[in-house]
């Protein structure tokens, strides 16, 4: 199969993965409509042509997060990678050094941020799960200080977890054993097997010292999920910002009444997040919420963007609407589920050409210039298909 885009990626990857965890990759909650919108809701921002501009070779090199980056993308916070292929976060956390842009590590994760640490020298952020035993909370956070982890990035969004049919269906999280029919489709997929079973039994690497979390990745990663504190509230987001002296981010903002208060505990930034569809069946999406939070919280205010980016004229829209940066998911997951740290360059590779393509033709030389002129380069459609200047 020829690679071209990100959708060949997906493809590959649900040829290689057991149904199980392909579907907790790429489903959403209840009936899927937040995670639909997400992606078709960039169908309703249109990109002004520009020509004759001598744009070629525009540069993507932009700032978000106190850096300069290479690309106007990172590789966001993905639960399980190590399940997907044999040391996934190390293959992830490589490839993106390799482009010169964050890695940020889940909670969630089969490698430990000490294991991620020891392979790459590259920009490390961690995602952190407020739970509700902060001995362990605390343990996390000391791992990343020890990381020299640049960020943490708080989830917000998950106080409780919706209801995710595919997984139900498919017992994610709820089998916590290797069952005969669980093992009956991981024999279906020869090439996957053979690779994680080369590293033996996979386990969260951050808990397997704790015996009441049990053993092996699926058990753990259930008893974990129990532990996520439901009485998150914004003093708990306030003693955090007490406790961590780095980069304060926190993930999971829709409204423009939450990103102020965010903005007003002393964050250092927020995600514009809806957790890929998968938490608020309903909920507006990503892209459509940002303008109004970019108005909120004024123009100097660091925004970054998830959910639904398959294309570089996706990253193109968002910088253009108010964005500071794209954090990655689904996109690069694909490509290392597919090949491994190669499928994830390619899946960054694959964005960059298309957002240098785009930006070509729009007629604009860089990103820093997309931010500078972002309403010259990008509509909203009005229902009748005219285009109105934001």
């Amino acid at each position: 199969m020829t690679i071209v885009n990100i959708e060949d990626l997906r493809i590959a990857a649900q040829r290689r993965l057991p149904k199980l965890f392909f579907d907790y990759i790429d489903g959403g909650s209840f009936s899927e409509e937040t995670y639909r919108r997400n992606r078709d809701d960039f169908a309703h921002l249109t990109l002004r042509q520009n020509v004759l501009a001598d744009s070629a070779e525009p540069d993507l090199s932009t700032d978000y997060l106190r850096q300069r980056r290479s690309l106007p993308f990172m590789l966001g916070p993905v639960g399980f990678l190590g399940l997907y292929s044999r040391k996934g976060e190390q293959k992830a956390a490589l490839a993106a050094n390799a482009a010169g842009i964050p890695f940020c590590l889940s909670t969630f994760s089969i490698a430990s941020l000490a294991d991620v640490r020891k392979v790459t020298e590259g920009p490390l952020h961690f995602q952190l799960y407020v739970l509700d035993e902060r001995a362990l909370m605390d343990e996390l956070l000391a791992e990343a200080e020890r990381a020299n982890a640049e960020a943490l990035f708080v989830t917000v969004d998950t106080a409780i977890t919706a209801i995710r049919e595919r997984d139900v269906r498919n017992g994610f999280r709820s089998l916590t054993r290797l069952t005969p029919g669980l093992l009956a489709s991981f024999c279906r997929k020869p090439g996957w097997l053979l690779d994680i079973a080369a590293g033996g039994p996979p386990s969260v690497r951050a808990i397997e010292h704790r015996a009441d979390f049990g053993k092996g990745a699926l058990e753990q990663a259930a008893n974990l999920s129990r532990r996520i504190d439901k009485k998150l509230s914004w003093d708990d987001i306030g003693r955090l910002r007490d406790r961590w002296k780095r980069q304060l981010i926190i993930k999971g903002i829709l409204s423009p009444e939450d990103a102020e208060k965010a903005k007003s505990v002393g964050v250092d930034a927020i995600v514009i997040s809806n957790h890929g569809g998968r938490q608020l069946d309903g909920a507006t999406s990503t892209i459509a919420a940002l303008p109004d939070i970019r108005a909120a919280v004024g123009s100097d205010f660091t925004l970054m963007l998830d959910g639904g980016i398959r294309r570089g004229s996706d990253v193109i829209k968002a910088i253009g609407m108010g964005a500071d940066g794209i954090m990655l998911g689904r996109a690069y997951t694909f490509g290392l589920a597919a090949s491994g740290q190669a499928g994830v360059a390619q899946a960054i590779e694959i964005l960059s050409r298309e957002i240098s393509i785009t930006l070509t033709l729009m007629g604009c030389g860089s990103i820093d210039e997309l931010k500078k002129k972002r309403s010259h380069f990008v509509f909203r459609q009005r229902a009748a298909a005219q285009e109105v200047i934001i």
